[in-house]
C-alpha cells in the first residue's frame, strides 16, 4: 500500500475532522502533487482539494471552499485535509492521490493520477 488515509469517522453537522494521508510504502509525498477526492453513496467519486509540491498552491472545490484546508508537512511525509463545519452531504468515503505530473490533481481529474490510497469513512449526522 503506497498511500493510506487515515482520521475519518462520525461526527455531527458543524464539527470538525482532520485527515491524514500518509505513505507506509515508503514513497516521498514530496515528489507528488497530492490530492483529495470523496465518493458518497451512489455518487462518482469527485475532487475535493488538491496542493502543490511545495505546498503554495491549493486548490478546492466550490463545494469545500472556506470550510477545508489542504496542507502538507513534507518533513513527516504526510498531507492533510482539514475539515471545518462538516455538513451531512460531506459524507463519502475519502481518498488521497497522488499526481507525478501535478496537471490532473490541480485540475480536479482522476484520470493521471500516479497512487491512490485506500479510503477513510466520514459520516456527519444532522
Amino acid at each position: 500500500v503506497q498511500l493510506q488515509a487515515s482520521g475519518g469517522g462520525l461526527v455531527q453537522a458543524g464539527g470538525s475532522l482532520r485527515l491524514s494521508c500518509t505513505a507506509p510504502g515508503g514513497i516521498l509525498l514530496s515528489d507528488y502533487a497530492m490530492g483529495w477526492f470523496r465518493q458518497a453513496p451512489g455518487k462518482e467519486r469527485e475532487f475535493v482539494a488538491a496542493i502543490s509540491w511545495s505546498g503554495g498552491d491549493r486548490f478546492y472545490a466550490d463545494s469545500v471552499k472556506g470550510r477545508f484546508t489542504i496542507s502538507r508537512d513534507n518533513a513527516k511525509n504526510t498531507v492533510y485535509l482539514q475539515m471545518n463545519s462538516l455538513k451531512p452531504e460531506d459524507t463519502a468515503v475519502y481518498y488521497c492521490a497522488a499526481d507525478s505530473r501535478g496537471s490532473a490533481v490541480v485540475a480536479g481529474r482522476e484520470d493521471g493520477m500516479d497512487y491512490w490510497g485506500k479510503g477513510t469513512q466520514v459520516t456527519v449526522s444532522s
